[in-house]
């Protein structure tokens, strides 16, 4: 009798001590499984990015975003973050929309054969600016630029005769492009100079010629804007939201030093 007891009760014991191992092992698979399945930081390309694409330019465009993937899906060598030790770096060859972005897609230039890359839909147009005008030379291609310009404020402001208000005399500055990407830079434009009345080329300025890819609308806007008016350019921060509607004349200029 006593054998029988001390059979069941060893029995029991190794049943007890056979399921604690099982629930310390399934413990251990469920963290493992936890582990691997926990969600780590990539970034995706939410729009098609063009090679010479600042890093921080492409977040703060929404060109390249933030999500999540499990641990065990993590592309090899994924971008993980951006910032001040990478921001300035450049894609250096065309991405497509929606695909896991590796670290190696930016570097210090872009590479490949194409001397001019031109986005899907969109135009590149020369813009011939003054040394200063283009901010002396920190603007690069996958820089942002906003483009002001400046103009008569008689050729808005007239009278119901047609003729100009004396009121309104002066110069007006306003915005005509903002955030208009450089996608190169040089000192070659694309419509030659005229020749002086001896057939000699004119005087050469201290010049640029900046070109910027913009959409259809832009570039009539820009194109006009070449041709009659004055035209400036600020380079763009990563961190700016500039009015379209902001303009200052003479006027107002004057009206407020005198605040």
């Amino acid at each position: 009798m006593g054998r029988r007891i001390l059979a069941i009760l060893t029995a029991a014991v190794i049943a007890l001590v056979g399921a604690v191992l099982v629930l310390v092992y399934a413990r251990g698979a469920d963290a493992r499984a936890v582990a691997a399945a926990s969600p780590t930081k990539v970034y995706v390309t939410n729009t098609a990015i063009s090679a010479g694409t600042s890093l921080k330019d492409a977040v703060r465009l929404g060109q390249l975003v933030q999500t999540e993937v499990a641990a065990r899906a993590k592309p090899v060598g994924a971008l993980e973050k951006v910032d001040e030790d990478n921001s300035d770096l450049v894609a250096v060859s065309d991405l497509t929309p929606g695909q896991y972005v590796l670290a190696a897609a930016f570097g210090d230039t872009p590479v490949g054969e194409k001397a001019l890359q031109v986005g899907a839909g969109k135009l590149a147009v020369s813009v011939q600016l003054q040394d200063p005008a283009r901010v002396g030379t920190f603007v690069t291609p996958g820089s942002y630029l906003t483009i002001f310009m400046t103009y008569s404020m008689s050729a808005i402001n007239k009278s119901s005769d047609g003729a100009a208000d004396p009121k309104a005399l002066g110069t007006g500055t306003s915005i005509l492009l903002d955030n208009a990407k450089v996608i190169a830079m040089g000192d070659a434009s694309l419509t030659p100079a005229p020749a002086t009345a001896d057939g000699g080329q004119p005087a050469q300025s201290a010049s640029f010629l900046v070109t910027l890819e913009v959409t259809p609308e832009q570039a009539v806007r820009l194109v006009h804007g070449i041709n009659n008016y004055t035209l400036y350019a600020g380079l763009r921060g990563s961190e700016l939201k500039i009015d379209p509607n902001l303009s200052i004349s003479d006027q107002t200029m004057l009206k407020d030093r005198t605040r």
